[in-house]
């Protein structure tokens, strides 16, 4: 089971490293709702890339990364502005649809 986990880890890894795979991939934590949801799953393309790097390349320290993406992590919006931009990534609005 594990090499299972690691196979399906280290694909989940590659793919997110594409810009349009993560952003579909983050797209779909937001569809959820959950604001914890987004978090894990900005953490994970973020550990794609290396959250060393990202550090590095947004002027956070590595410890401000690390709690910015946990569950309990609250980010201000230049945090997370400086994240997504070291991916490849910006924030965009939409207009909600309705009925």
């Amino acid at each position: 089971m594990t090499k299972v986990t690691e196979k399906y880890e280290a694909n989940l890894k590659d793919d997110l490293l594409d810009p349009i795979e993560a952003a579909e991939y983050l797209n779909a934590a937001l569809e959820d709702g959950s604001h914890e949801v987004f978090l894990m799953a900005l953490k994970d393309v973020a550990n794609a890339k290396g959250i060393s790097e990202i550090a590095r390349e947004t002027n956070l320290n590595r410890e401000n990364l690390y709690r910015i993406l946990s569950i309990q992590g609250n980010p201000k919006l230049k945090s997370l502005s400086s994240v997504l931009h070291s991916v490849g990534l910006r924030l965009s609005v939409e207009v909600e649809h309705h009925i």
